[in-house]
């Protein structure tokens, strides 16, 4: 059910704010170290801590979480069951475009982490070292994912793709040795490979555009947005905050990706709150 906020500042033009003591965010719960709910009403990773982070330090109490899907997150989110989504959301020129420009108009706040793509095998499969040794293998991943996108092109034609719903098909697929990998964002497979010690990512493979991770909302909140911004590069910019939080979510992961995933303050002003890479924010 849609929260409903009233809005007290007496400027009717004004939308009415979607941050509040009862924001929900919506996350995803089987992704371990990023977004992961190993109990009921109960989640952890490095995007619920991040979200979490920033909310506090707006003085607001930690949010609610809710589960979402990659495939319906803009959906939620337009119906007003969630206000913000915070689920290895990555940030792409569709996504953040208007809806009168064929976007699915959504403004983020991001990146608070970026990863290239990768792949997830058993830790005692040797065959599989490079790109070329994926040919004729069978490789799964999941709906409403750039990663699935990305596997769609010519480049990658020899390689044969399952689709399933949701991360949790895709890592049992493997396990059961129904698929021989796994690929989505490197951040989200090394959280697989923590959770899952008879799993390994392939260090020798990273390809792709790099997936810019960023908190969603539907447009219409420019200030709000601006204002998890502007927490956002201050959370950046304390020496040690964002890596504490990173390593304490994602400790698998090596620290020179560690060190790659870290966005800086001038990343963050050109991606967020903005209908293309690079515009000024307007309110």
């Amino acid at each position: 059910m849609a929260l409903l906020y009233v809005y007290t500042t007496g400027c009717d033009s004004e939308p009415p704010s979607i941050l509040s003591d009862r924001t929900e965010v919506g996350a995803k719960s089987d992704q371990p170290g990023t977004s992961f709910s190993p109990h009921d009403g109960e989640y952890n990773g490095f995007d619920v801590a991040v979200v979490g982070t920033l909310m506090n330090m707006l003085g607001y109490d930690t949010p609610r979480f809710s589960g979402v899907l990659s495939k319906n997150r803009a959906k939620l989110l337009h119906d007003g069951d969630v206000q913000l989504v915070a689920a290895t959301f990555s940030i792409t020129p569709t996504r953040m475009a208007p809806k009168d420009k064929g976007g699915d108009d959504l403004d983020f706040v991001g990146p608070y982490a970026s990863t290239l793509q990768g792949f997830l095998i058993r830790a005692n499969d040797r065959s599989i070292r490079t790109l070329a040794d994926l040919n004729g293998k069978v490789v799964c991943v999941w709906k409403g994912t750039t990663s699935a996108n990305e596997l769609r092109k010519a480049a990658y034609d020899k390689i044969v793709k399952r689709t399933e719903e949701d991360a949790n098909y895709c890592v049992n697929a493997l396990k059961d040795k129904e698929v021989d990998a796994v690929s989505t964002d490197q951040l989200i497979l090394y959280g697989f490979m923590q959770a899952n010690p008879s799993l390994r990512v392939v260090p020798g493979i990273k390809f792709g555009e790099p997936n810019d991770y960023g908190i969603a909302m539907a447009k219409g909140h420019r200030k709000d947005c601006v204002r998890l911004r502007d927490m956002l590069t201050q959370y950046i910019r304390q020496a040690t905050a964002w890596e504490r939080d990173f390593q304490n979510s994602l400790p698998a992961v090596p620290k020179a990706a560690r060190d790659e995933a870290k966005p800086t303050e001038d990343e963050v002003m050109a991606l967020s709150c903005v209908d293309r890479p690079g515009d000024s924010p307007t309110d």
